[in-house]
């Protein structure tokens, strides 16, 4: 299993608001949220870690190295950081398209280890996790549910589902299912939509064969994605400390 963390964006909606580096350094309960994810990932088995870097590559590179780990986490730059995730996605390809199951995993979550165990049991080989418990609105990235089949992932879904969640932002990816969606954001830039998402690709995929993804229900877990000044406020007051991750973060 390979874990690929998309650390590559500015975070332009944190900028002038006292947070003006890589939302992956963000320091929560003294570790950074990048340091978190490597730390949780290694408790879990998965060892195979690469970061996708762009803005503010240097700090990246040199928070990760302080982590001494072996083996090393491995970057790959994406200089064209200011345009979508799905030139992000792109610049990963290589590994992508490795012949390897993917954890695919945006860098800007506060969450524990106990959202990392239903990716790596679930009997899916293309999985999302879906969180019920979700304020509904433009921002969230939804997941739309019939019977138990997931029909749609789209921000303004089009769809009629019996239950929406909204996606955590982390999913797994056979390594067919990888190579395709590098593909298909290859495709993206191609056709002229550079400043799409890989969310975009993902969702296109999933429209053309449903049956080939699943989804674990995480609704009740602790997790936030830090895209606003607020969500900030909110990991440091609610998130943190509903983790249970503390002591084994405090050994690394």
């Amino acid at each position: 299993m390979r874990a690929m963390i998309l650390a590559a964006g500015v975070g332009n909606r944190l900028q002038g608001a006292g947070h003006d580096g890589p939302k992956a350094l963000l320091r929560f309960g003294g570790k950074s949220l990048l340091a978190r994810h490597v730390a949780l990932l290694r408790a879990v088995g998965v060892s195979d870690i690469v970061v996708a870097t762009g803005f503010a590559a240097a700090a990246i590179e040199a928070a990760l190295a302080e982590l001494d780990c072996a083996p090393p986490v491995r970057c790959v730059h994406n200089p064209d950081f200011h345009l979508g995730s799905a030139v992000t996605f792109w610049s990963l390809r290589d590994e992508a398209q490795g012949g390897r199951d993917i954890l695919l995993m945006d860098a800007d979550v506060l969450y524990d280890r106990r959202m990392l165990e239903p990716l790596l049991n679930t009997r899916h080989p293309n999985c999302f996790l879906l969180d019920r418990n979700f304020e509904p609105g433009e921002e969230p990235m939804k997941l739309a549910v019939k019977g138990e089949q997931l029909i749609e992932y789209r921000r303004h879904l089009t769809t009629e589902p019996e239950t929406v969640g909204e996606s955590v932002g982390f999913f797994r990816l056979s390594a067919s299912m990888a190579a395709r969606l590098a593909t298909r954001c290859r495709a993206l830039i191609d056709g002229g939509q550079p400043d799409e998402g890989y969310e975009t690709a993902l969702g296109d995929l999933l429209d053309e064969d449903c049956s080939a993804f699943g989804y674990e229900d995480v609704t009740g877990l602790p997790w936030t994605e830090i895209d606003f000044p607020e969500d900030v406020e909110r990991a440091e007051r609610k998130i943190l400390p509903a983790l249970q991750d503390d002591e084994l973060l405090s050994r690394t």
